[in-house]
């Protein structure tokens, strides 16, 4: 059992990769093992299984509130963020983790050509796309605090980016395409979806690989580190200045930062630190793979199971992160199942239905209109 810790195929199943043997002679075909579906491949399925239900509920959950709930009483520039991250979290879960999870289980590729070709190519997408509108979000978040007069102009620049946020992760994966492709031997009757083939050298699919792992996670760590660490500096020196008790930085009598603006803040530096913790230690080992196969034999399998695990928990952190800092998508929630409970009530022979009075939950006023925790 091995992983081929390529970030052509990231969220490949630990199985999966240990691809078809090279068509050649020299290859000793009798040493090489089929994978099989193990015990800890096992709880890698069932833990995925968990997560795709609680991320698929959440951020769906999510969408809705942003686009047609109380969600969308946010500023114009900052809706559009907010779509984007769960329609990039709703791919990863339902692209990445059903696939993972089934190529767990069948341990080889049924799917035939088109679909390895396809499915390759929308996993990367989804992760391309999943860290470049994090990177968005951090320059918007740049732009708001370091430039707070520049507000009119927020809309139109965060759809321009959110536009080459997507563009460059059709871009970046659309290899994807091309590398990959179902393979059969014969000899061991044996299907996958690899790159088996693709390189004529190693070096050339570690090339391959490290440029992706830098447009996937190094290049976005950089532009957020950065982003985050200017308006730390523009904060401090803000607090600097009020010390001495310069005037202006009082505007009509408020902060320069309003409490919103920065609640609004703190939520997003929260989901970049939940991206970075979650995948660090799985892209740390994939390095490690890439530069020393041979680890493979040193490490446990279920460490590679657990980290990727725990990498695809950052999909399940952004609604629930969200959800803490916006009063708003907590009302939701809490209509939502109030809802629910009512229909159950209505529907049940054992109970009377009951009519809701003036003062009950439904007509409880939106913690939305009092306190925008996404502001602008």
């Amino acid at each position: 059992m091995s992983d081929n810790w390529s970030v052509v195929s990231l969220s490949s199943p630990t199985h999966s990769v240990a691809t078809p043997p090279p068509n050649n002679s020299q290859f000793p075909l009798a040493d090489w093992e089929a994978p099989s579906f193990t015990r800890a491949a096992q709880f890698r399925v069932g833990a995925i299984f968990i997560l795709f239900l609680f991320a698929a509920c959440s951020n769906l959950a999510l969408l809705v509130s942003v686009w047609c709930g109380r969600g969308r009483r946010l500023a114009s520039h900052l809706r559009p963020l907010m779509l984007s991250l769960a329609s990039a979290d709703l791919m990863m879960t339902f692209v990445v983790m059903p696939l993972d999870a089934v190529w767990n289980i069948t341990v080889q590729w049924y799917g035939g050509n088109v679909l390895c070709k396809l499915l390759c190519f929308l996993k990367l997408f989804a992760m391309h796309a999943s860290a470049f509108i994090l990177v968005v979000i951090s320059l918007d978040r740049q732009h708001a605090i370091l430039h707070p007069l520049d507000a009119l102009s927020a809309h139109s620049r965060n759809r321009r980016m959110l536009l080459l946020a997507w563009s460059l992760s059709l871009l970046l994966a659309s290899p994807q395409l091309f590398i990959f492709r179902a393979i059969r031997v014969e000899a061991v009757d044996f299907t996958q979806c690899a790159t088996h083939g693709s390189f004529s050298r190693r070096w050339q699919e570690t090339l391959y690989n490290m440029f992706h792992f830098t447009t996937l996670y190094v290049i976005p760590l950089l532009v957020m580190s950065c982003c985050y660490s200017r308006i730390l500096l523009h904060i401090h020196l803000q607090h600097l200045r009020d010390r001495a008790g310069e005037s202006y930085l009082r505007r009509s009598g408020t902060d320069i930062i309003p409490k919103a603006r920065m609640k609004t803040l703190k939520m997003t530096v929260v989901i970049v630190l939940s991206f970075v913790v979650c995948w660090t230690p799985y892209y740390l080992l994939g390095i490690w793979y890439w530069f020393q196969p041979d680890m493979l034999r040193i490490t446990p399998e279920y460490i590679h199971h657990a980290l990727f695990v725990f990498g695809n928990l950052n999909t399940c952190c952004d609604p629930v992160i969200y959800g803490f800092y916006t009063p708003s998508f907590r009302a939701d929630l809490a209509a939502c199942c109030h809802r629910t409970e009512s229909d159950a009530s209505l529907r049940s022979p054992d109970r009377p239905s009951v009519r809701q009075g003036p003062h009950s939950s439904e007509h409880e006023t939106d913690p939305a209109t009092n306190n925008q925790a996404a502001g602008d």
